[in-house]
């Protein structure tokens, strides 16, 4: 954690919707139903600028798609948000990324027929070849191509991925994969990165460089919103950690402090209350094997009381 940006956090309330020093992006009333199930329904977000924060929560929590909102992959039923002062409700995606505003997927996107390298082109903006007058006179997109070559293989090394330059996207391992969606990322030069569960499917071997490429984005200026469930990482990395639960934003604060909340441990645990966060219990063996043997315990019952066929009694009628 960076001391210069806990310094400046220092005084923020820890209260769902609590405003920042300096915002990058700030979010009110945004909401997303789908059928009559609301995914989404957050009053008021703000990001500071510069930090890494953590969007934590359960599974169906709302933490993707509100991602999918704010990046214009999806469409809200309501709600506005301003990345850098500029509305951006209803921008697509395109034109969101060329905000400055760009992110990865929790599948990654990485086109497996295409070589890293080709990848990392795609990620660059201002290309003069793809305007198809300009893409007929070489001297015009050469000079503009040699800058993006070098740029991504700056990025490439920087990742550790140079020696596959050539090699099909698809050869790569989940976690090389991974870096690869992530240095494509920067070739756009954003000045805020949305990393979807960037450590899902990564091979422990490739975890902590992943973790220090993430704090590297923030020392060099780029602020960081990423959504996470390994706790020993959203502990070891994070500014700051928003919890979301059903939609809603139910906690935020320093990572040590959102641990603690009863209102994040009732939304990860439920009645599991006597379970501490802060000891990385939500990862222990115990803990999931508790709630795996509950999840089959209710599985099978609903397996046999279908197999028995539709029960009724007088109350039914």
């Amino acid at each position: 954690m960076s001391a210069e940006t806990t310094s400046t956090l220092a005084g923020v309330s820890q209260e769902p919707g609590a405003a920042k020093p300096d915002p990058i992006l700030v979010a009110d009333d945004v909401t997303r139903r789908f059928g009559g199930m609301t995914a989404v329904d957050v009053g008021h977000l703000e990001v500071q600028r510069g930090a890494i924060t953590a969007l934590i929560g359960p599974n169906g929590a709302g933490k993707t798609t509100l991602f999918n909102l704010l990046t214009g992959f999806d469409q809200p039923n309501s709600g506005r948000w301003t990345f850098e002062g500029r509305q951006l409700a209803g921008v697509p995606a395109a034109k969101v990324s060329r905000a400055g505003m760009v992110r990865t997927f929790q599948l990654t996107k990485a086109l497996s027929r295409m070589t890293v390298m080709e990848n990392m082109r795609l990620g660059a903006s201002d290309q003069p070849g793809e305007r198809l007058l300009q893409a007929l006179v070489p001297p015009l997109w050469k000079p503009r191509e040699r800058e993006i070559t070098a740029k991504a293989e700056e990025l490439l090394e920087r990742f550790k991925l140079l020696e596959k330059k050539d090699d099909f996207a698809g050869s790569l391992s989940g976690g090389q994969r991974k870096l690869l969606e992530m240095a494509r990322a920067l070739m756009s030069d954003p000045t805020m990165v949305m990393l979807d569960e960037p450590m899902a499917g990564v091979n422990p071997a490739l975890t902590q460089s992943l973790l220090g490429h993430i704090q590297g984005l923030r020392d060099g200026g780029t602020t960081v919103l990423f959504v996470e469930h390994d706790m020993h990482m959203v502990r070891h990395i994070s500014d700051w950690v928003a919890v979301m639960a059903e939609g809603r934003l139910v906690a935020e604060g320093p990572p040590g402090g959102v641990m603690a909340n009863p209102a994040v441990v009732d939304a990860y645990l439920g009645a599991h209350h006597d379970t501490d966060l802060g000891d990385d219990s939500l990862l222990s063996d115990e803990v999931a094997e508790q709630l795996e043997a509950e999840a089959e315990a209710e599985a099978e019952a609903r397996s046999h009381g279908q197999a028995e066929g539709p029960q009724t009694d007088e109350g039914d009628r």
